[in-house]
């Protein structure tokens, strides 16, 4: 029998809000809420979405960017689609997708999604801002799924963190948020250690681990898909209007030298593979209602081709999935300390990037919209922006994410043409998005004074 470790304590921790209140359960908030409804406490204009760490070297995921300079008839028998003998479904099962929503969203980790008085604060900053989506941990990158499930096989690595998470969807959903289901794919050393024959091998046949020592699934071994479309299609089955897949990619760091893929390695390219991947997920979910999306490196907005050799190649993707988030933290990208130049972006040189949010989301959302396919077939660019404090970068090479910050970035990717964005803050101090929201406020004014 194989004994998991119980998560660390930075993750099962017991979340606090900023007053210094324990978070009720969540059960809890939905009785309360029917009152607070009753009595129109949030019954605020509302728009709708439809329409219009502080030392923190962790993001969606973490990364220091190097850019170069640079008619048949219809079947009687629906199709099955084949993934490597993998049925995924047939075309009759297919049902209709969630309206697509120009996102502005705020991700937020499980232990926040389970307490009554976060959850409250911010749906209050939803209906008062600009602000219309959530992004919310559903699989982590320790493997754990952070609800319950009656399915076998993610029971064994379920932890009761968000004790009712279909109320807690239904909740939301009265508000006209749009929530979003962020899954970690590959990195999960709990399956891993699990099914060992689902993880990326050593040259020596033992479980390889990156440079943190943990353990990856391996992209190319089809039942490593199959076990994370079940938690796709359980995230969507408890009402997720969107599955965002994060580390949707091979291993960066490590001895990847020694990795031994198997025999697919020699048939298939690393963004074959991912592009395959998503194609997979992407017809599992065809019998629910959710939306797919992909979370990808920064640098591949800015560069041709699998650049860094982790199989996320933009042009690949652009089809498979209806929202793609570069993640184009100012902070993440080369400063003339980590290198002795900085960062050649669009033609313009940053030294110092992380003290011009404005200047280094424009530029690199500008060569995204010059790469996007003329006939406008291709997913909505979303980005994910830095609402954090990048402290660990020295004096010098960092500056406070206030409100200021994070809305010139907002603003760069509005400039740039796009309309969607995520801000993200791993810490757990999401007070920021308060400030966010009061200075948003006067989006919302707009958008109701021309309905």
């Amino acid at each position: 029998m194989i004994v998991l470790p119980k998560p660390t304590n930075q993750t099962a921790k017991a979340t606090k809000d900023r007053r210094g209140r324990k978070g009720a359960p969540i059960v809890s908030l939905v009785v309360a809420s029917g009152l607070i409804l009753a009595c129109g406490i949030f019954v605020i204009a509302r728009r709708n979405p439809g329409q219009t760490p502080d030392d923190e070297p962790v993001s969606t995921e973490s990364q220091t960017v190097f850019i170069p300079s640079e008619s048949e008839e219809p079947s009687d028998t629906p199709p099955i689609i084949i993934f490597d003998n993998i049925s995924v479904g047939t075309q009759s099962s297919i049902v209709a997708k969630t309206q697509a929503v120009k996102v502005r969203g705020v991700y937020i980790d499980a232990w926040t999604a389970s307490a009554s008085d976060e959850i409250e604060w911010l749906i209050g900053i939803c209906d008062t801002s600009a602000i219309n989506a959530i992004v919310i941990d559903v699989k982590e990158d320790n493997g754990y799924i952070t609800f319950l499930s009656d399915n076998e096989k993610l029971a064994e690595v379920c932890i009761d963190v968000i004790s009712d998470i279909e109320l807690l969807m239904s909740l939301l959903n009265k508000h006209d948020i749009y929530t979003i289901a962020r899954l970690v794919c590959f990195k999960d050393p709990i399956r891993a250690r699990l099914d060992p024959e689902l993880a990326v091998m050593d040259k020596n046949g033992a479980t390889w681990a990156d440079s943190s020592g943990v353990a990856w699934l391996n992209p190319y071994n089809t039942d490593s898909w199959e076990y994370i479309a079940t938690v796709a299609k359980e995230a969507a089955k408890v009402g997720f209007d969107e599955i965002q897949l994060d580390y949707v990619r091979f291993p960066a760091d490590g001895n990847l030298g020694q990795i031994d893929y198997g025999g697919g390695a020699e048939s298939k390219t690393k963004a074959e593979i991912i592009r395959e991947f998503l194609e997979y997920i992407r017809a599992e979910l065809e019998s629910t209602s959710a939306r797919l999306s992909a979370d990808v490196f920064g640098i591949i907005a800015v560069s041709r081709g699998d650049f860094e050799g982790i199989g996320q190649d933009l042009e690949l993707m652009w089809d498979v999935v209806d929202a793609v988030s570069p993640m184009i933290y100012p902070s993440h990208f080369a400063n003339i300390r980590s290198n002795g130049v900085g960062q050649m972006i669009n033609g313009v040189l940053f030294e110092r990037p992380d003290l011009n949010p404005y200047g280094v989301v424009y530029n690199i959302m500008e060569m995204t919209r010059n790469r996007l396919p003329e006939d406008g077939d291709h997913a909505a660019v979303r980005p994910y922006l830095q609402a954090f404090t990048a402290s660990y970068l020295g004096s010098g090479f960092y500056q406070v994410y206030g409100a200021n910050e994070i809305l010139e970035q907002i603003n760069a990717v509005y400039d740039a043409g796009f309309e969607e964005w995520i801000l993200w803050n791993h810490s757990g101090r999401y007070e920021i998005y308060e400030s966010v929201g009061v200075m948003l406020r006067e989006e919302v004014v707009e958008e109701e004074a021309t309905r």
